[in-house]
């Protein structure tokens, strides 16, 4: 394969993931008018699961370790189950633009749960990235709806976040020996297997919901949850990983324009420089990457 070829084909697939994860919560806040979170959740991973079943099929996946059944369901209960019902929960009443901005606090969480969970050393440097886009989440919390409007909506999606860095922690722990595809199928798999307690009323949700939410829920599931993460991983197998993380500071703006677009949302000057100041913290905080704690690339919503 030709260089040139092969470049592009890289530069392809982080587009679209970008585009993919830009447009996770404008499809989000679509599926709330007809699901509730939990059913929105759950509906999203079954059209994952059997999508990513089909591909499994087609490339092959090895079957998993007996012994390591447990920590793939906790994978999948963080990655997806806690992560996506909270992260539906929480845009019931943050626009889809500020809910990209918070998600991609994910790094920010990692930062604290190497030091007081796995131990590790963290530099000043890493603190004052921290606390910096810590404010910045608070300003961005405070502009979406108003100061007098704050509720725990927006703490939900932070949880959310948080949720993701334990995934991204324990995966980087003990997952080493899985390839990209078989550590996303049995995630995915586990995490919908746990989300099976919303079964109840899903099928008369989804005989009633209207076409345009159908068609919503449908790419849902299969871009953002299935797709965009086969890519990502195209992607980590031919760039380093700090290269690639960088392309994904692209996706609250894009989230934004999309929201902008279809939701005819339109984010507060708060909101604006809430998300510059999370934003440059966590890339300030990815910039030291020989520091040896965990570094989270931003949320793969």
């Amino acid at each position: 394969m030709k260089p040139s070829t092969h470049t592009l084909k890289i530069l392809l697939a982080m587009a679209f993931v970008v585009a993919c994860w830009g447009f996770s919560p404008t499809g989000i806040h679509i599926g709330l008018q007809a699901y509730d979170p939990g059913h929105l959740a759950l509906l999203r991973f079954l059209i994952a699961s059997v999508f990513l079943a089909v591909v499994a099929a087609f490339k092959g996946i090895s079957l998993p370790k007996l012994g390591d059944l447990p920590l793939l369901f906790v994978l999948g209960f963080f990655a997806v189950s806690l992560h996506h019902v909270a992260l539906n929960i929480g845009q019931q009443n943050v626009s889809a633009g500020a809910s990209s901005v918070l998600a991609q606090s994910t790094p920010l969480f990692s930062t604290l749960l190497a030091r007081f969970v796995f131990k590790d050393r963290v530099s000043a440097w890493r603190w004052g990235c921290v606390l910096l886009g810590l404010i910045g989440v608070v300003i961005v919390v405070a502009g979406d709806r108003g100061l007098g409007s704050m509720d725990a909506h927006g703490l939900l999606i932070l949880l959310a976040a948080v949720s993701w860095s334990f995934y991204f922690a324990l995966q980087k722990h003990h997952c080493a020996r899985y390839n990209g595809l078989t550590l996303v199928c049995y995630t995915v798999w586990s995490g919908t297997a746990l989300l099976l307690i919303y079964l109840p009323g899903l099928a008369g949700k989804v005989a009633s919901a209207p076409m345009q939410v159908q068609m919503t829920v449908v790419a849902l599931g299969v871009f953002p949850s299935a797709l965009a993460y086969l890519a990502w991983a195209f992607v980590l197998a031919h760039i380093d990983l700090s290269r690639a993380t960088m392309t994904l500071y692209l996706i609250p703006p894009t989230a934004m324009a999309i929201a902008a677009f279809a939701l005819g949302e339109q984010p507060t000057l708060m909101v604006g420089i809430g998300a510059m100041v999370v934003l440059i913290s966590v890339l300030a905080l990815n910039l030291e990457r020989r520091s040896a704690v965990i570094a989270a690339p931003p949320a793969r919503p």
